[in-house]
């Protein structure tokens, strides 16, 4: 027997918000847009959502960025370095960004806001929820404060390579990515052991 699972009212207006924007596009998207795709009433969706359409979206980024980083954390396996795990999560990572149909449409149609939402706007969300989901993770080879501050710039580093690739180095696979990786774990290895 399985159990079905009930979508709670803001679960529901989050994916009709999604599949409106994938639809139309963020900039030509209404509330009334959403709350008719989700089969809620305007107010309904002001009382799940009070500010509107910056507070249901602000909703709809933490969902999705809490989805990858919990993907993230489920795929990933023990490793026997700090090197081989840090390179595990960046190609990771690369991959599903290079394969969210999602974002590739944001950043084609509308690159600016796609842009902020991953840096200016953004990125203090995603150091957020990538801190409480893989920096404990990353205890087993740092110490704690050090694996939180290790997380951050591996977050930096690999939203800077997707949004600018390298010529030198691809970040979605292993060798170049632990080619890339090697002198900047060195480094951070041998700045927290003295």
């Amino acid at each position: 027997m399985t159990s079905v699972t009930t979508l709670t009212p803001e679960d529901r207006v989050l994916d009709a918000a999604r599949r409106c924007v994938d639809r139309w596009g963020l900039s030509k998207l209404t509330i009334d847009d959403v709350a008719t795709e989700a089969g809620v009433s305007r107010a309904t969706l002001y009382r799940l959502f009070p500010g509107g359409k910056d507070v249901m979206f602000d909703a709809l980024r933490v969902r999705e960025l809490q989805e990858f980083f919990a993907g993230l954390r489920d795929n990933l396996t023990r490793s026997e370095s700090l090197l081989d795990f840090s390179a595990q999560v960046a190609v990771y990572a690369i991959d599903q960004m290079r394969r969210d149909e999602h974002l590739a449409m944001m950043l084609a149609t509308e690159e600016g806001t796609a842009l902020k939402s991953l840096t200016v706007e953004g990125l203090p969300r995603i150091l957020s929820v990538a801190s409480e989901y893989i920096t404990p993770m990353f205890t087993d080879y740092l110490r704690d404060e050090d694996a939180e501050i290790f997380v951050e710039l591996l977050a930096r580093l690999v939203i800077s390579f997707f949004l600018a690739p390298s010529s030198h180095f691809d970040l979605a696979e292993r060798d170049s990515a632990r080619n890339l990786l090697r002198p900047f774990v060195a480094a951070f290895e041998g700045a927290t052991v003295g």
